[in-house]
Order: structure tokens, then C-alpha cells, then sequence
């Protein structure tokens, strides 16, 4: 049951962060498009550089789901790997604890800014005047969909330690090695050609 959530978590991060990226993509065409006709035209198009901050304040948040469950945070590991199994998999859910922690707040004084930004209907101070509480929302939607998604891999960490599922705890909440982050990089290529040298120089 648990990896079927962990499943469907991964396919809706993934999902946000495809969304995400085309975003991305839509305010970078856009800024292209005002320099070039700045440049060229002596035309301007009012708004290019706020939305581009909008839309890159919100898309970085969808990104945080996807990073978690694959594990790309970035981690200081010089010591980690020398560490026994049992002793990593508890650091591991101690780190993630204390994630929960920060996010906890982090989040709610998200909600609490998306709130005022709601009821004072609050705006920029840009000549555009864009309610705040619209970029705010897809903001505040990434935050949720990350906690929700850490609430999860929290629980499920837990889980795997009071079993003494060292290896789960590992694939669920863990630093990856190397021949991990080489499949994610070449998508299995490299790693499955060189197990397969490696088999072959056995027989």
C-alpha cells in the first residue's frame, strides 16, 4: 500500500513539475520577446520581468515534491558514507523530521500571507497593481503538495525503521550512490552496460 502511494506521489510530482517547467519556458519566451522588441521595435511590453518572478517563485515550489522523493536535495555527505546502515537510516529520519519541522512553519505562514493577500486584497506596488493573492496561490498550492508528499515519505521512513528495513529506509529517505545517480543521469544506459560487461567478465 505504501508503495503504491509512493507510486502515485511520483507521477504527481512529476506531472507538477513537467507543468512547472513549461511555465518556466512561457516567462523566458516572454522576456525574450520584450528585449528583442525593446531592442528592435523601441517597444516595451509592461510586466515581462513581475510575471517572470511570479512564475519562478511558484514553479520552483512544484519542483520541491519531485526532489524529495528522488532525493536531489543537496546533502553534506563526507562522513554519511562511512557510517554503519543503521546508523545512516536513523540519520536519515532524524533529518527528515527536522525538515518536517521547518516546512511546518514555513507553510503556515504561507497560507497566513496568501490569507491577508485574500481578504485586504492586497496588490502590487507595480504599475500592472496584480493581485498578490493569484501568484501566491500556485505558490502556496507547491508548498502543500511538498508537505503533503513529506508527511508521507516521514511516515513511511518511520515505518521502515522500526522494521529494521534498512534498505527501504535507505531507497525511501537515503543519500543515493553513485551507481544510483548515474542511472538517473543516462536514464539506466551507462549502469545496465557496464553491469552487464561485469557479468560477462565473471562467466
Amino acid at each position: 500500500m505504501l508503495e503504491s502511494i509512493h507510486s502515485r506521489l511520483e507521477r504527481i510530482s512529476q506531472l507538477a513539475v513537467w507543468v512547472g517547467g513549461a511555465a518556466l519556458l512561457a516567462a523566458a519566451l516572454m522576456v525574450t520577446v520584450d528585449v528583442l522588441s525593446r531592442k528592435i521595435f523601441n517597444i516595451t511590453m509592461s510586466g515581462s520581468d513581475e510575471y517572470s518572478g511570479y512564475v519562478f517563485s511558484a514553479t520552483t515550489t512544484w519542483a520541491y515534491s519531485y526532489c524529495l522523493l528522488h532525493r536531489s536535495n543537496v546533502r553534506i555527505d563526507a562522513l554519511y558514507n562511512y557510517l554503519p546502515r543503521k546508523v545512516t537510516a536513523i540519520l536519515d529520519v532524524v533529518g527528515l523530521l527536522l525538515l518536517f519541522y521547518f516546512m511546518s512553519i514555513m507553510t503556515y505562514y504561507a497560507m497566513v500571507s496568501f490569507v491577508d493577500s485574500w481578504v485586504n486584497n492586497s496588490v502590487s506596488i507595480t504599475t500592472l497593481g496584480t493581485p498578490q493573492w493569484i501568484p501566491q496561490l500556485f505558490w502556496v498550492a507547491g508548498l502543500i503538495l511538498f508537505f503533503v508528499t513529506l508527511i508521507f515519505v516521514v511516515v513511511y521512513s518511520i515505518i521502515a525503521l522500526l522494521q529494521r528495513n534498512w534498505d527501504l529506509v535507505a531507497r525511501v529517505a537515503g543519500v543515493p550512490s553513485i551507481a544510483e545517480t548515474m542511472q538517473e543521469e543516462t536514464h539506466g544506459i551507462d549502469v545496465a552496460l557496464v553491469s552487464e560487461s561485469s557479468a560477462k567478465a565473471k562467466e
